[in-house]
């Protein structure tokens, strides 16, 4: 699946629809990562991207995989894979000096569990001492938060509306933060968030969207290291097994994210490339063509055993509660549920208290 991607997306580079290209994973996920110069919303690099992920689903269905394709929502491509199924998050921006680029994927849990190490990141200066060093950094974020049951969205700022902002995203059934855009001009856009299948629908809540986010780092914006840290604390997301449960994120590689422990715990993985001329620049892949890079996958080494230690002990303990809350999501948020149905059966037994 993930070499039909690469075929279809090669293609792109030779018809000149986009400059650049990686194709990766986390957990049963597919994420195409695509420079171009074309805007934001572009109708034939989405188009790209939706042709190569209905080409990784037909060959997941010749091989009989389970739940092939099963994010796909329409068999018509509209112009835009948002409503579609798949997640996206997009970046403008002019180049500079040097453009460290950072790539969260998250399986198994929804866009508002970045907000807590978003708000670590860009708000707290006992993560970030950018926020107090910095010229420009020191300068403080805005942020853009949508409204995912009135689908609004309001852009706030901090420091200033701090305790405001923090007040609104505490609530991650019905807030997110989309963006983060720096005060300086000449930035723009420092971290943005896949948001769009986070929503409310007939008063019932519509999946789990394994979201991904891109963060610039440096020169006005936060180090590499002040983004990363936040994900050492192993924060409760909801998601996991049937999109219904508590569980603790874990950091790690491409290559261990794919659930082990209860189909969990829900899987977080950071890759970094450096962008240059509209290229990709990482390590060199000697299993790849020439000039193919890969990027550092940052939650690969040992460093971070003590945080995934205490996602997975955090993780057996919440799940140790069973059908009972914490462990499970409230009704309103669960993908499966037979609750309204037990209630329908039993309402004639209900009696009223005297």
């Amino acid at each position: 699946m993930l070499a039909r991607c690469e075929e279809i997306l090669r293609d792109g580079v030779r018809s000149g629809t986009i400059f650049d290209f990686y194709v990766t994973r986390v957990g049963d996920d597919i994420n195409l990562y695509m420079t171009h110069d074309r805007g934001e919303n572009d109708k034939n690099v989405h188009g790209l991207a939706w042709e190569a992920f209905m080409a990784a689903t037909k060959v997941a269905k010749e091989m009989k995989l389970y739940a092939a394709g099963q994010d796909i929502l329409t068999d018509a491509f509209s112009g835009n894979v948002r409503g579609a199924g798949p997640g996206a998050a997009e970046i403008e921006f002019k180049e500079r000096g040097a453009e460290p680029v950072l790539f969260f994927m998250a399986d198994k849990t929804e866009p508002s569990s970045f907000s807590l190490p978003l708000t670590r990141i860009f708000m707290d200066p006992f993560t970030t001492t950018g926020l107090v060093i910095d010229p420009r950094a020191h300068q403080g974020f805005k942020f853009e938060i949508v409204d995912v049951c009135d689908s609004k969205r309001i852009v706030m700022s901090a420091p200033e509306e701090a305790y405001d902002i923090l007040s609104i995203l505490g609530d991650t059934t019905r807030y997110a933060i989309k963006r983060v855009l720096s005060k300086s001009e000449d930035l723009g856009v420092a971290a943005v968030v896949s948001t769009e299948k986070l929503n409310m629908a007939a008063g019932k809540y519509v999946g789990k969207d394994d979201p991904v986010m891109i963060v610039r780092c440096q020169s006005g914006f936060l180090a590499v290291g002040e983004v990363l840290q936040p994900f050492m604390f192993p924060q409760l997301v909801a998601g996991w097994m049937r999109g219904s449960h508590h569980g603790a994120w874990y950091p790690c590689s491409v290559d261990d994210s794919d659930p082990s422990y209860f189909d969990g715990p829900p899987r977080i993985v950071s890759l970094g490339f450096q962008i240059s001329h509209g290229k990709f620049q990482g390590l060199e892949d000697p299993g790849s063509p020439a000039g193919v890079h890969k990027p550092i996958d940052y939650f690969a080494g040992s460093v971070w055993d003590e945080a995934r230690r205490r996602a997975v002990k955090a993780s057996i303990y919440i799940r140790g509660h069973g059908p009972f809350m914490p462990a499970i999501l409230s009704p309103e948020e669960m993908e499966y549920t037979t609750r309204p149905a037990v209630l329908k059966k039993l309402r004639e037994r209900m009696e009223d208290i005297e």
